[in-house]
């Protein structure tokens, strides 16, 4: 009887489709059917990233609407009520929480990915799936805290007196040009953090820099018609215009603003892949 178990098990075995993993030479083709493939790792991943970092933190998920709104009180300070920056005639502190609520789900993105390599090494070094998956699902767990502190903007809308219209049917698009320019980042970040890992420092000072070249505080207004289209090179102006747009009805439309930070997105974003995709066959031995 245990010789026919034996068998069978052996049999079964036999019939399973055999995958070999060789080593890739030259530049790798971005499979997204593999990526579809591995989904559910992709969830998994995100959720232990989401649990990891508010494990054993008193305030727990309260964290994401903290940063958001103590960093929107400062620049209402500082830069509404003693700079008198100008803010399209809209409130302040509505003016610049409209703007950090994107922000950080960029920001948030971005650090997360640029270090999800070196905090998944072990991982990396045992179990083989799409490398891209590991920086993906941190770029996608971010957007926990972009809903915790969207609901306090809408809020923040509501007491300002400020009520939703139909552009309020752009954000889900907006919302994804974030994300595509967080994962872009990320993966040129994640990539050479496994081998630099001088990197990591580089990152904080990278998001300040991108924070203050970002019209967060100051509106993009102050520039001319001429100059905000090459301004919006950086796909974050054209995300965080578009945000005060549709939800706060403000005058400066984000149009050809948004065509080019889509652009630039979308190199970043396409380019970030193919280097990440040439340096992971090193991952493994260098992580």
């Amino acid at each position: 009887m245990l010789s026919e178990n034996v068998l069978l098990a052996t049999k079964n075995v036999a019939d399973l489709p055999v995958v070999v993993i060789e080593p890739s030479r030259g530049w790798m083709r971005v499979d997204l059917s593999e990526l579809l493939t591995y989904r559910e790792l992709v969830f998994f991943l995100g959720w232990r990233d989401v649990k990891v970092r508010y494990k054993q933190t008193v305030l727990g998920a309260l964290w994401a609407i903290l940063q958001p709104v103590v960093t929107m009180l400062v620049f209402s300070f500082f830069f509404g009520r003693l700079a008198k920056m100008p803010s399209d005639g809209v409130p302040y502190p509505v003016f610049s929480y409209t703007a950090l609520v994107p922000w950080t789900l960029f920001s948030t993105g971005l650090t997360q990915a640029s270090n999800s390599l070196v905090n998944g090494a072990n991982l990396l070094r045992k179990v083989y799936f799409p490398r891209l998956v590991m920086p993906l699902a941190s770029v996608l767990t971010s957007l926990v805290d972009f809903t915790l502190a969207f609901s306090v903007l809408v809020v923040m809308m509501l007491f300002y007196g400020f009520m939703p219209t139909a552009r309020v049917l752009t954000i889900p698009a907006l919302v994804l040009l974030a994300i595509a320019t967080s994962l872009g980042a990320g993966l040129w970040l994640a990539a050479f953090n496994v081998r630099f890992r001088d990197v990591r420092y580089v990152v904080p000072f990278l998001v300040e820099i991108w924070l203050l070249v970002t019209p967060i505080a100051y509106p993009s207004s102050l520039l001319t018609e001429f100059w905000r289209p090459f301004y919006a090179i950086n796909p974050m102006v054209g995300v965080v215009e578009g945000f005060r747009w549709a939800l706060l009805a403000t005058d400066t439309a984000p149009g050809p603003m948004i065509l080019v930070s889509s652009s630039a997105a979308a190199l970043l974003l396409v380019s970030g892949v193919f280097v990440f995709r040439r340096m992971e066959r090193n991952l493994a031995d260098v992580v």
